[in-house]
């Protein structure tokens, strides 16, 4: 199995982004795999995105819910989409998470517009 396909599977990755001065900060998200790319859904003010601007390496790691480790770390390479791009990731992820992605994620439509979140594009190195 792949490490795209073995990431893809799990409920939740760990995604390191970097700061300018190199600090790691990792973040527990959900997950869905579009191809050979991993895509994340997160807030448009949320700081991984700004990192992923300054910096696009990153580095993923299967994790609980929590963000305890599970597995290898993977390095990778990390895009901000575009809205067409962010609607295709919040399809991959509402068929993966079945109810519960449709529900956070329209709620998250609701209560932030269709403008305040994006998708994220990884694909590994």
């Amino acid at each position: 199995m792949s490490d795209v396909e073995r990431l893809g599977r799990g409920s939740y990755l760990l995604v390191t982004t970097f700061r300018k001065d190199g600090t790691p900060v990792p973040t527990p998200v959900w997950v869905g795999r579009d191809g050979d790319e991993l895509i994340v859904w997160t807030q448009i003010t949320a700081g991984k995105v700004k990192r992923v601007r300054n910096n696009p390496t990153v580095e993923l790691t299967a994790c609980d819910l929590r963000g305890k480790p599970r597995g290898e770390t993977v390095k990778g390479t990390a895009r901000i989409l575009d809205a067409d791009g962010t609607e295709r990731g919040r399809r991959v992820l509402r068929k993966k998470y079945g109810i519960s992605g449709r529900m956070v994620i329209g709620a998250s439509k609701v209560f932030r517009g269709r403008d305040g979140t994006v998708c994220l594009a990884i694909t590994l190195d």
